[in-house]
């Protein structure tokens, strides 16, 4: 796996990735997953990842950090101040930031006990974490490892891991779970309006969002 890689893809694919959210019921059904946290998530606010921004901007996060610069001018469109940078080295001074939105991003890092490290120690004590993933164990997961192992070109770099393992990752950075909530329950092929989400942990979802304190002092 290679990030510059994963992060020249994307750059040169920019406006195709960016199309893909249109009218796309799993963009809804994510993003009202993520709208329906009840957890405080403190300002300010910074997206690792963002892309073209389109989570960072319905979800009201003011910053947007990702390696690939052509999504970064697609997010600023949308009212994200952005920089390039790469969850090792966060371009941001350690215990500023209040929350932290990592999106279906750790699954591009070649350490994501690092950059879960690097988040950590970007947020003040008490800081969020909201993490959002597709889980390998459930249909979802499986499918986009399948896309990755035929050459998908922007799925070709990634890694998939099961729930646990991500939950360990969390927790062994320094995190407490706050809150956690599922979407995608429906199977893919199912998936052609938006779907509702669900407090908690739900086997077989296709899109799980954890929300881990930042236990740092």
């Amino acid at each position: 796996m290679s990030v510059r890689h994963s992060a020249q893809v994307f750059n040169e694919r920019a406006v195709e990735y960016d199309s893909w959210f249109d009218h796309n019921p799993v963009f809804a059904s994510e993003l009202a997953a993520l709208q329906a946290l009840r957890t405080p998530l403190p300002k300010p606010r910074l997206e690792l990842g963002c892309g073209p921004g389109r989570f960072a901007a319905p979800l009201g996060v003011r910053f947007g950090v990702d390696p690939a610069l052509a999504p970064l001018h697609l997010a600023r469109s949308r009212g994200v101040l952005t920089c390039q940078g790469a969850g090792e080295a966060l371009p941001v001074r350690p215990g500023c930031l209040g929350t932290i939105f990592l999106l279906f991003t750790l699954c591009f890092v070649e350490n994501p006990g690092a950059v879960l490290t690097e988040c950590r120690m970007a947020l003040r004590p008490g800081g969020m974490l909201v993490l959002g993933t597709v889980p390998l164990d459930s249909p979802w997961g499986q499918g986009l490892d399948a896309k990755r192992q035929a050459g998908h070109p922007f799925y070709q770099y990634a890694r998939f891991v099961n729930l646990a393992t991500t939950m360990t990752w969390l927790t062994q950075a320094g995190f407490t779970l706050r809150e956690s909530r599922s979407a995608l329950l429906q199977p893919p092929a199912k998936a052609s309006e938006p779907g509702p989400s669900v407090a908690g942990i739900q086997a077989g979802a296709g899109f799980v969002v954890l929300v881990g304190r930042c236990g740092r002092v």
